[in-house]
């Protein structure tokens, strides 16, 4: 099965430092203007979810969930997550204070890819 969310080895470096500072951790993508524009980290139910948001998959363990107007847009997407050394529009991701910023670089799944895709999980 396809996966659709991989990360960069800086990503998962990253991430796994954080989760060593932090704990379990989750991401969301929303589908707004600033902050929305680019993939956040929080610590694992810090962040409340909106009904429908769709879970894409998992990186080092940690769900990824997208805003379910975005994943609508994005749904024939691979998403890869990937670090910048800068910070970005938003303050509340737990990568800030670091001085990164979580990104993420998209591509358009194959056809062969968009048959074979793992299984999506809903807030319902």
């Amino acid at each position: 099965m396809i996966s659709r969310i991989d990360a960069t080895e800086k990503a998962k470096d990253l991430i796994d430092k954080l989760a060593k500072q932090h704990g379990d951790l989750m991401f969301y993508q929303a589908g707004g203007c600033c902050e929305g524009t680019q993939p956040q980290c929080f610590k694992k139910d810090e962040y409340y979810l909106r009904y429908k948001d769709v879970c894409i998959g998992t990186i080092n363990g940690y769900e990824f969930w997208v805003d379910k107007d975005l994943f609508e847009y994005w749904k024939h997407a691979h998403f890869e997550i990937d670090v910048s050394d800068a910070i970005g529009a938003g303050g509340f991701s737990l990568e800030v204070p670091l001085g990164k910023t979580f990104k993420i670089n998209y591509r358009i799944f194959s056809p062969d890819e968009l048959e074979n895709l793992k299984p999506l999980k809903f807030n319902l």
